[in-house]
C-alpha cells in the first residue's frame, strides 16, 4: 500500500470528499492592468498573457512588476491563492493556472480569476492540469475566435478535497516529476543544440575546400 493510500485510509475511511470549486474559495476577476504597464522592477505582478508563455504550476517570484502607486488600484491575488488565465484562442489553454506562492501580494490582470481558497495551492494547480478538470471544463467554455470561461462556470466543477495531509504528499510526488521533466528537457535541449553544432561544423567542413581555383575558371568546368 502506498504513502497516500495509507494516508487516505486513516484519515478519510469514508473515501475523499468531492466538493465543487465554489464550495471550497471564491473568485475574484482581476481588472485594469495591461501590458504596457508591467515594468522590470515595483510591485510584483502577473499579466495573464504570462501564464500561457512563462508560468508554470506555481511561482515565488514575478517576471514582471508595476509602479506601487498603481498596485492600489488592481486586484490582489494573496499568498496561496491560484491565477487563472481564463481566456485563449483554444480550449486547451482556457483556464490555465498558476499557483502564487510568494511572500507577498501580487496584482494581476483583467481576463484573469484570482481564486482564493484554503486548500494546498500546489495541489489545486495540479488539479487544473488534470483530465478531470479540463473535461469538466469544456462544457462551460465560450466564445468563437476568443474562447473564456468565467468565474461562475468555474465554480461550478467539482474537485477531490482529500484532507491537506494528503495533498502535500500529492504534491510532493507531482513537485518530483515535474523537476524530472524540467531536467529531461533541459538535457535534450542541450543534446539537440550539440547535435546542431555538430551538423554545422561537418556541413562547412563538406562544402569547403583548401584550393580556391582562380577568377577565369570560376564557373567553368571541362
Amino acid at each position: 500500500m502506498s504513502q497516500i493510500e495509507e494516508l487516505i485510509e486513516r484519515l478519510c475511511p469514508d473515501g475523499v470528499r468531492h466538493s465543487r470549486l465554489g464550495e471550497v474559495g471564491v473568485f475574484h476577476r482581476g481588472n485594469g492592468l495591461q501590458k504596457k504597464d508591467l515594468t522590470d522592477h515595483g510591485f510584483p505582478a502577473i499579466h495573464y498573457g504570462q501564464i500561457h508563455t512563462f508560468y508554470g504550476a506555481w511561482t515565488r517570484e514575478t517576471k514582471s512588476f508595476v509602479p506601487p502607486e498603481m498596485a492600489k488600484r488592481l486586484k490582489l491575488a494573496e499568498p496561496g491563492d491560484l491565477i487563472i488565465a481564463t481566456t485563449s484562442e483554444d480550449d486547451e489553454a482556457v483556464a490555465k493556472a498558476t499557483a502564487w506562492i510568494g511572500n507577498v501580494p501580487t496584482a494581476v490582470s483583467g481576463d484573469a480569476y484570482v481564486f482564493h481558497h484554503e486548500l494546498d495551492p500546489r495541489y489545486i494547480a495540479y488539479f487544473f492540469q488534470s483530465t478531470s478538470f479540463q473535461n469538466q471544463k469544456s462544457r462551460y467554455i465560450t466564445g468563437t475566435k476568443v474562447r473564456r470561461i468565467s468565474g461562475d462556470s468555474m465554480a461550478k466543477i467539482v474537485i477531490p478535497v482529500p484532507p491537506l495531509e494528503v495533498q502535500h504528499e500529492i504534491v510532493k510526488i507531482l513537485d518530483t516529476f515535474t523537476d524530472l521533466e524540467a531536467e529531461l528537457e533541459a538535457e535534450l535541449e542541450a543534446e539537440l543544440e550539440a547535435r546542431r553544432a555538430q551538423y554545422e561544423h561537418y556541413r562547412d567542413r563538406l562544402l569547403s575546400f583548401n584550393e580556391t581555383p582562380p577568377p577565369d575558371q570560376v564557373g567553368h568546368f571541362e
